[in-house]
């Protein structure tokens, strides 16, 4: 798929999809089979928010009725889930970050490691159908989910490679590397995000959805479940602070690149942005990624006008005495927030509706989230159709 990093090319994007996104979604969502035309590839630009699941939804509900765009739906609100999940949870990315950084010592170390982990990076593995996706990956800052599981399985149980490490090269290669759905989607697969559930790469089931593509042989036929702790109960969830007065600076990060509807409130005397995906990963993040960012902030400045973008949390220590208050969309658990934190600074942070909306709900396994989904489209009644 080819990513150009505007809002009007994620809003043709949306519009080419949705008709798709009833029936025909539910039928072929699970086919790997480039360039990917049977999925939405609304991904990166919902990652960053250069469109909002709201808009995507109330786009699919003047095409379908919820019933025939369910499957896509709930696709929307996995990642909405993700994000919940770990919101209440913030210390299970603090201990994958302290893993990762451990593992990234050992391959310094471990001269067998780092020669396993350097092939599989590079697609170098023997397995073909791995060392594809790999390569693609590398090259276009986008994998298809099935293959992102199979990806995940195979690194995991047949190349048994800490889990950690590669969790961090999708985060450096992804244009839609997430930290919520990144980092659980990898724990789901090894058996710890639920205990004792692993996903097993399974031959035919590769070869089915790629249509014959890959068939391959020697993949493990057993996924034990890594060890772990258990999941950590759950803490208070994020609220919007009272929206203060006086000289308002507004912040903005890469995790929400429509700013609009918090620009109109807030009423800022000037528009910063920190783009923290640096923060991603203690590698280097790809030039892929880092360049469709790029691009999407200076979208972004064509539509609410001169921003001025902060490199350092220094720069933003510095750039935030001018203010009174420094306002800015939610920043939600990962390298960004992470960074924010590493401030010091007071940071008046507003949730989205939507997200303040579904994050309570996001209390223990999806299933139970999905039964709260119909509540959830409550909000978008005026917009069903009667189908």
């Amino acid at each position: 798929m080819n990513y150009s990093p505007t809002r009007e090319a994620a809003q043709a994007r949306l519009t080419t999809f949705v008709p798709r996104a009833g029936p025909d979604y539910a039928r072929l969502r699970n086919y790997d089979r480039p360039p990917h035309d049977d999925v939405s590839g609304l991904s990166p630009y919902l990652r960053h928010r250069m469109i909002t699941e709201d808009e995507v939804l109330e786009s699919v509900f003047a095409h379908h009725s919820p019933a025939a765009a369910q499957k896509f739906i709930q696709e929307v609100y996995w990642r909405t889930y993700w994000k919940g999940w770990l919101e209440y949870r913030p210390s299970v990315w603090a201990s994958y970050r302290q893993s990762l950084h451990q593992h990234l010592n050992h391959i310094q170390t471990q001269s067998g490691l780092r020669r396993a982990w350097e092939d599989a990076c590079r697609g170098q593995t023997g397995i073909a159908c791995f060392d594809q996706w790999a390569q693609e990956l590398a090259q276009t800052g986008y994998l298809h989910n099935h293959a992102r599981m199979w990806f995940a399985s195979i690194w995991i149980f047949t190349l048994r490679l800490p889990w950690e490490l590669g969790a961090d090269f999708f985060m450096r290669h992804l244009l839609d590397g997430d930290p919520a759905s990144n980092t659980l989607g990898w724990r789901w697969v090894g058996g710890l995000q639920t205990v004792g559930k692993t996903y097993l790469a399974r031959p035919d089931n590769i070869a089915k959805y790629t249509d014959g593509r890959f068939q391959p042989a020697g993949l493990a036929t057993f996924a034990a479940p890594l060890d772990g702790p258990p999941a950590p109960d759950r803490g208070p969830l994020p609220t919007s602070a009272p929206m203060p007065s006086g000289k308002i600076g507004m912040l903005i990060t890469e995790d929400d690149m429509s700013p609009e509807w918090l620009i109109d409130r807030a009423q800022p005397t000037e528009i910063a942005i920190f783009d923290g995906t640096p923060h991603r990963s203690p590698l280097s993040v790809s030039n892929t990624v880092r360049t469709f960012v790029t691009g999407a902030i200076t979208d972004l400045e064509t539509r609410v006008g001169p921003i001025k973008r902060l490199q350092t949390s220094a720069d933003i220590i510095e750039w935030a005495t001018g203010f009174d208050h420094i306002v800015m969309p939610y920043a939600p658990v990962g390298g960004t927030a992470d960074a924010l934190t590493d401030t010091g600074l007071t940071l008046n942070q507003q949730l989205r509706e939507y997200d303040a909306r579904a994050w309570p709900f996001a209390t223990a396994g999806f299933f139970k989230f999905k039964d709260k989904i119909p509540k959830l489209l409550a909000a978008y009644d005026e917009q069903l159709p009667l189908l």
